[in-house]
Parts: C-alpha cells; sequence; structure tokens
C-alpha cells in the first residue's frame, strides 16, 4: 500500500481577508488534495476550526457571505478592549458545536500570544471556542482571553503564519497561506483604523522569514481590502481560489515526489 505525505496547512492572520482561506480549502477538496493537519492563527484559526468541526465548504461559504460585524460587535466600557467578545464566543461555539480539539475531524493547532510574557501559546486541547477567541483577540480592540492564568491575544501578533508549528504536528508537506498584506495609503480615522494598520506592517516583516519553511505559499492578493471592514466577501474568497489554483500543479506534484521517496519505508 502506497504511503501517502501528511499535508500541513498553516492559515495566517488577516482579519476579514482571512475569508480567502476558505477559496483556498475549496480548491485543495476539489483537486483532491486531503488536508492533515492545520495550524492558524487569529482568523487562520476561526476558518481551520470551523472546517475541523465538521462545516462544509458550502456552509462556511454561505456563512461568510452572509457575515455581518454585527454578530461581534457587544461594546464595553474600554479597559483592555472595546469589544468584550462574549458574542463572538458563543458564535464559535454554535459553528464548532461545542468541540473540544480531540473530537475535531482533523487535528489543529490554535496560536494564540500571552501579554504577560510574551511568548507563543499554542492550544491543541480543551474546548475550541475559548482558544480560537484568544486567537482573534486583536490587542486593543478585543478585551483578551484569560485562560489557565494566562492574558492572550492575537495569535499573529507572535507568528502571523504558523508553518513551524504545523511543522512541529509532524506535516510532511507544507502549505502556508498568508492573507495579511499592508494596505497601503490606507485612510486612518479612528482608533480601530490606528490598531488594525499598525499590526499589519508590524507583521509583514516576520512572515518573510517563514516562506523558506513552508513547502508552498499562497498569497491570494487581498492587500486592497481592509482586513477590518467585513464587506467584498465574495471577492476575496473569489481571489483565495483563483491563486490556490496557480498552486494545485505544484502540490500534486510535490505529494507525488515525496511518495517516490517514502515508497519503501516502514
Amino acid at each position: 500500500m502506497t504511503k501517502e505525505p501528511k499535508i500541513g496547512l498553516a492559515l495566517g492572520s488577516g482579519g476579514a481577508r482571512g475569508f480567502a482561506h476558505l477559496g483556498v480549502l475549496k480548491v485543495l477538496r476539489d483537486a483532491g488534495i486531503q488536508v492533515d493537519l492545520i495550524a492558524g492563527s487569529s482568523m487562520g484559526a476561526l476558518v481551520g476550526c470551523f472546517y475541523a468541526s465538521g462545516l462544509s465548504i458550502e456552509r462556511m461559504y454561505q456563512f461568510a457571505l452572509a457575515f455581518k460585524r454585527k454578530y461581534y460587535l457587544d461594546f464595553t466600557v474600554p479597559k483592555m478592549g472595546f469589544i468584550a467578545g462574549n458574542r463572538v464566543k458563543e458564535l464559535i461555539r454554535l459553528f464548532t458545536h461545542r468541540k473540544t480539539f480531540s473530537e475535531l475531524d482533523i487535528p489543529v493547532a490554535v496560536v494564540a500570544t500571552d501579554l504577560y510574557d510574551g511568548s507563543k501559546v499554542i492550544f491543541k486541547d480543551g474546548p475550541v471556542a475559548e482558544a480560537v477567541r484568544a486567537s482573534i483577540a486583536i490587542p486593543g480592540i478585543f478585551v483578551p482571553e484569560k485562560i489557565n492564568g494566562k492574558l492572550l491575544v492575537d495569535g499573529g501578533v507572535v507568528d502571523r503564519v504558523p508553518v513551524s508549528v504545523v511543522k512541529d504536528m509532524g506535516a510532511d508537506i507544507i502549505i502556508a497561506v498568508d492573507v495579511s498584506h499592508v494596505k497601503r495609503n490606507e485612510e486612518i480615522t479612528s482608533i480601530f483604523d490606528v490598531i488594525m494598520q499598525s499590526l499589519d506592517i508590524m507583521q509583514d516583516e516576520l512572515v518573510h522569514h517563514r516562506e523558506i519553511a513552508s513547502d508552498i505559499m499562497i498569497r491570494p492578493h487581498v492587500e486592497q481590502y481592509s482586513s477590518r471592514a467585513f464587506t467584498n466577501i465574495k471577492e476575496i474568497i473569489e481571489i483565495g481560489e483563483k491563486e490556490a489554483l496557480q498552486h494545485v500543479e505544484k502540490i500534486h506534484t510535490l505529494i507525488a515526489k515525496w511518495k517516490e521517496t517514502n515508497c519503501c519505508e516502514e
């Protein structure tokens, strides 16, 4: 029996641009490329966990196209953030069927950042919703999530595209998806704009060092869209599809070469 490689998917942060991940997942599925492992930061964690919890691509498309910011905007008196995050946590619980990581169809690792010591925190067990809520907690906008004595914020702060995480999970072939380029000459009119643009700029340089570690780097050209405006979602998804299609042949080639190299191993 031919040995199959474990294909790992590293889904990066990017706010609303992260809906491009859906297009990538659809193209991989349609091309018969099975994803065995997923690591995600921020929006990548949310999409990855929704997918691994058993939601079909079609259902995820429907959810994305109907998504409105009001679904998660539960404003609070600003202390550590403007948005409490309870509403979005319930949304995540609903769509992941209140599953724990061990109950997911595909092994997933969710990346968050500990504000106390600046370390990368990786969730692979426990309730999915709490981990994803921590990973999407944009500093200064969402109230940080407290888990096991840690004060957690957006995983993209410390690891925008978690290639090393999915590698450590045992992936033989790593496909990385980066959707968080800086939108140049962006209109800055509010504190939200300042925070989001600052994060994009800070993270932009970090990801270049991780490209070498992935076998395939997919970069949907969504930089013209704002990471904070949940509009143009259909276009963002389609760009994800278009960019992923450009890499399908190379992925199949990598899989074939891996099989040739590993066909005789026990």
